[in-house]
């Protein structure tokens, strides 16, 4: 089982906070470092010193680690045209050594575009342009070197584009989608995904949609197991009752709720409900939410007391 941690710093971090909590992340031994891709805080948080942009912040990452995956859960489409924004992840991927993940969505938070001037389309035209974008990319870094690369959509048209720079993982870095729709998402899943993954469900809604992303990719001939089911869960870990309830509390949330739609408890209890989720729905990875990015002892004590136990 994979354990990467999973940080929303829209709610209130700067990048010198960030890359404490990545440093942390790879010294305990964790397989990577992720990020949201948010320019709006959410809910009472305060939301200060104010927005990081994920790939800036991966870049930098990307030069201050050494060992820990970096990437997206996950980057909006809506944020940036393809064209650079495979040039930029390509870079960021060049930058860490080959160590970028890519996760991208049809983005959803209307207040953050406003708040930005952004344009948020209606939900078909967010997946269309989502479509687009996804064959642009990934095509972008699949051109062979000295080749050419042209693409004509409705919303996006390359001509004749030199297709550089290239990632340094080749062909491309791993492509993380996720999402609970139950035709699209999968048909784009089994198409170019590497990895689905789905965020705060429970297991049932999850095996069901794995289902159907491993239904999608044998009806195009390609193989489910090339997919890799990951999910991402809000963790409260202690070791013992009382600093469960005081990291629950922190994050304005209750243990017995984060139990029951979370990852709750001691580090016997996580283990036991880590065991249960892999039994039920296959996942090899889990995305580890951490909110209170100032609590370094939570991210160390799980490397410490439950990954252990995961082998």
């Amino acid at each position: 089982m994979d354990l990467r941690i999973f940080t929303e710093p829209q709610q209130g971090a700067s990048y010198d906070d960030l890359l404490r909590v990545a440093r942390t992340t790879e010294a305990a031994g964790y397989d990577a470092f992720f990020r949201s891709d948010h320019y709006l805080k959410m809910g009472s948080a305060d939301g200060l010193p104010g927005p990081t942009d994920a790939w800036i912040t991966l870049a930098g990452l990307a030069r201050e680690t050494e060992r820990v995956r970096l990437g997206t859960l996950v980057t909006a489409a809506t944020f940036r045209h393809p064209g650079p924004l495979a040039i930029s992840v390509a870079q960021v991927d060049q930058m860490s050594g080959g160590r970028v993940e890519f996760g991208i969505g049809t983005g959803w938070y209307d207040d953050e575009h406003t708040a930005y001037g952004l344009t948020l389309p209606p939900l078909k035209e967010r997946f269309d342009r989502y479509a687009e974008q996804l064959a642009v990319i990934t095509g972008l870094w699949k051109t062979p070197a000295g080749e050419k690369f042209s693409y004509s959509g409705d919303y996006y048209t390359l001509a004749d584009s030199p297709a550089l720079p290239k990632p340094a993982q080749s062909p491309a870095p791993p492509v993380i989608i996720g999402g609970g729709g139950k035709k699209r998402t999968p048909a784009l899943a089994a198409q170019y995904a590497d990895e689905f993954n789905l965020p705060f469900v429970d297991a049932e809604t999850a095996l069901a949609q794995f289902e159907r992303v491993d239904a999608a990719a044998e009806a195009i001939g390609r193989n489910p197991k090339e997919i890799l089911r990951s999910v991402a869960l809000v963790l409260a870990a202690g070791r013992d009752e009382a600093e469960v309830a005081r990291r629950a509390s922190a994050i304005g949330r209750e243990t017995d709720e984060l139990r029951a739609n979370g990852l709750a408890g001691t580090a016997a209890e996580i283990v036991d409900r880590i065991g249960q989720w892999r039994e039920k729905t296959g996942i090899t990875r889990l995305y580890l939410q951490v909110l209170d990015l100032s609590d370094l002892d939570h991210i160390e004590f799980v490397a410490s007391e439950v990954a252990p136990q995961l082998d």
